[in-house]
């Protein structure tokens, strides 16, 4: 390639702050962090069957903590990084067969799994407090 052929608009090496990641691309990399989240909230549902295992003293401890602001945020949390990673997951087995990789189709599954995981976990949180 000779040096007019070159657009001096692009960058030699696009990086981050040059780059936009596409929202398909975000989700992603948001796939994997609830993945990793997910593991992580398994030693919240260790702790809930050994402090049921230990007796009503450890359970009650147990109660307090996931009644709290703090444990009612991590449980939130958790639901949130659930259902996601339920919706993309669905969304990545479609992809791994070969199907949705069309621009206008990826961008519509992106909107699908975002509105996929407020609706589950709004659902979700609804029955747990009606």
């Amino acid at each position: 390639m000779t040096h007019a052929a070159k657009s001096p608009a692009r960058p030699l090496s696009p990086h981050l702050q040059v780059y936009r990641l596409p929202l398909a691309a975000w989700l992603s990399i948001s796939h994997r962090a609830a993945g990793i989240g997910l593991t992580l909230g398994t030693l919240l549902l260790t702790w809930w069957l050994a402090a049921a295992a230990y007796g009503p003293d450890a359970y009650a401890l147990f109660s307090d903590f996931i009644s709290s602001a703090l444990g009612l945020l991590i449980l939130f949390g958790f639901s949130v990084a659930l259902f996601f990673h339920l919706c993309n997951g669905i969304r990545h087995l479609l992809w791994d067969a070969g199907k949705n990789f069309s621009i206008e189709t990826t961008k519509r599954t992106n909107i699908y799994v975002i509105a996929g995981t407020v609706v589950l976990t709004a659902i979700a949180w609804l029955i747990a407090y009606l």
